[in-house]
């Protein structure tokens, strides 16, 4: 999976404006503009498409966090350089305030079975001898789950959080297929609420 897919998938999950992503950029202390936004949402076919590196998605969701939870004090986390399927995970459940069971039953939505124990596995230091790597299959499926819980159709939405947003919903005719980073991501005849995803 490549970083602007996840960036796309949260900002429509959560209906997020150009503007209230600005702001959540701006949670983590880093100013972004529109035409960078635009860019990093734009397809990988196009020319003006700029990849959106592992320290920006970092940082987008570490002022995600300070969004949903808010902001601590003292000094802020560093964006991570290198980011991994298992901090992108991490970094949501926090955000999101998900237990184990709550993660479970958003991966069922998409009759995905995990076992708390393999969940547990993702979320240990990496130097943990019962750490395991986290899947783009997983992934995947967490954030399809992610979608199918949290989107809201805009005429129904709560004012607390998310305003209208500008991005267009997926095509329920037209496919596309994208080779990612982690994995291979394919926009068929869908409805327009859900992404399809290839397996690996």
């Amino acid at each position: 999976m490549i970083n602007n897919d996840i960036l796309k998938r949260i900002r429509y999950t959560f209906d997020l404006s150009d503007s209230k992503v600005i702001s959540v950029f701006a949670a983590a202390d880093k100013k972004v503009s529109r035409a960078q936004i635009s860019d990093w949402l734009k397809k990988e076919d196009d020319p003006a498409f700029i990849e959106c590196s592992d320290e920006t998605l970092a940082t987008f969701l570490n002022g995600f966090i300070n969004i949903k939870r808010g902001k601590r004090d003292g000094i802020q986390p560093k964006p991570e350089t290198h980011l991994t399927n298992n901090l992108i995970f991490k970094k949501l459940r926090i955000a999101l305030a998900l237990k184990d069971d709550d993660i479970l039953d958003i991966l069922s939505l998409m009759d995905f079975k995990l076992s708390k124990h393999e969940l547990s596995s993702f979320f240990r230091a990496s130097t943990h001898r019962q750490s395991r790597q986290c899947k783009d299959q997983v992934l995947r499926n967490f954030l399809n789950g992610m979608q199918k819980r949290f989107y809201q159709e805009p005429s129904s939405k709560e004012k607390s959080f998310t305003t209208k947003s500008s991005i267009a919903k997926p095509s329920s005719t037209k496919t596309s297929t994208t080779k990612t980073k982690r994995g291979t991501l394919s926009l068929g005849k869908t409805k327009p609420k859900t992404f399809q995803w290839k397996q690996d």
